[in-house]
């Protein structure tokens, strides 16, 4: 009997694949337990995570200064404060803390880049919002308790009409901000941040209900401090902090008004001459009264205003009034 010859051993392809489990070493084997050494002891990677941390919180803490609070922090304060080695570590922070909603870009009076801090509760709203709504968010932002017209919006922010009303009705259900109407023009609609009150150049203030001049209301105030300058101190006269402080005890009025505000109730009763200030008091004060009643009867006779000195002349009337001459007079009924 012959000897069998063994099987030649296979020859592998040149595109055979050997299989990858089978270099890996064994979980109990020496060579992986050398790796976890190495992930665990990795260098640096526990301190450069608090030393960016700590830059975070620094950059952060810095929004809580009362003037960067209102103005915000220019990128060249930025620079000045960090320097230019931490400055490039601060970049991805300011990234991080944009794409989340914390943070708002914006460019000041002087065209400089302004970083302002955004709170977590209006972060909060920010979210699932694109670059663009955050951009009419700034805009709208900036223009503060007088607001800005949607067309204003819609140029300064580059965007068309129908994605730019799409991203207000967004914030609007979202109480980030809100459509106000002008008393200068009703047709048109102003938006500003949800929480400001409106401007008193925009509501008309006191004088304005419902978007209509309120006639009605004045005239019952004019007659009120028409009262007071002929009943308080004896007729003697009024200052206007009297007026003011006898309206706000007599509750005349359905809004509080402040002292410019009566002050300008004075002048249009002085506009039509039916008060006029007699004096100044020791403070300092203008002190007003009921204009006078004067009459046209005088003491000198019609021919006598041919005469070549007769704007020389000081005519006295009947009341006892005089009348000096070039002086400006005013017949008040």
């Amino acid at each position: 009997m012959s000897a069998k010859a063994l099987p030649a051993p296979r020859k592998r392809s040149a595109g055979a694949k050997t299989n990858p489990l089978s270099k890996r070493p064994r979980v109990g084997s020496a060579s992986s337990s050398q790796t976890k050494r190495r992930i665990k002891n990795d260098p640096g990677s526990s301190t450069s995570d608090q030393g960016v941390s700590g830059l975070k919180a620094e950059f952060v803490d810095m929004f809580t200064n009362e003037i960067f609070t209102s103005k915000g922090i220019t990128n060249a304060l930025l620079k000045q404060h960090f320097g230019d080695k931490r400055y490039l570590q601060l970049v991805p922070i300011i990234n991080d803390l944009t794409r989340s909603g914390r943070l708002s870009m914006g460019k000041n009076a002087n065209n400089e880049l302004v970083f302002s801090l955004v709170s977590n509760q209006i972060a909060a709203k920010f979210v699932g919002l694109d670059a663009s709504a955050r951009l009419v968010y700034q805009v709208i932002e900036a223009a503060g308790s007088v607001g800005i017209w949607t067309k204003e919006i819609r140029q300064k922010c580059n965007i068309l009409q129908q994605k730019l009303t799409k991203i207000l009705k967004t914030m609007e259900s979202r109480q980030m901000v809100k459509p106000v109407k002008s008393v200068s023009a009703k047709t048109k609609i102003l938006y500003m941040l949800y929480d400001l009150k409106p401007a008193k150049e925009i509501t008309g203030g006191p004088w304005f209900t419902e978007m209509e001049f309120d006639s009605e209301f004045i005239n019952d105030l004019r007659t009120f401090i028409i009262l007071c300058t002929r009943k308080m101190n004896g007729g003697r006269g009024v200052t206007l902090a009297q007026i003011s402080d006898k309206m706000s005890q007599a509750k005349v009025s359905r809004v509080e008004l402040n002292m410019d505000e009566v002050q300008q109730l004075l002048q249009t009763l002085a506009f039509d001459y039916r008060i006029e200030q007699t004096s100044v008091n020791s403070n300092g004060e203008a002190v007003f009264i009921s204009s006078r009643r004067v009459t046209t009867m005088c003491d000198f006779r019609w021919w006598d205003a041919l005469s070549p000195d007769f704007h020389l002349r000081d005519i006295k009337f009947e009341d006892g009034v005089v009348l000096k001459a070039h002086e400006p007079h005013h017949h008040t009924a």
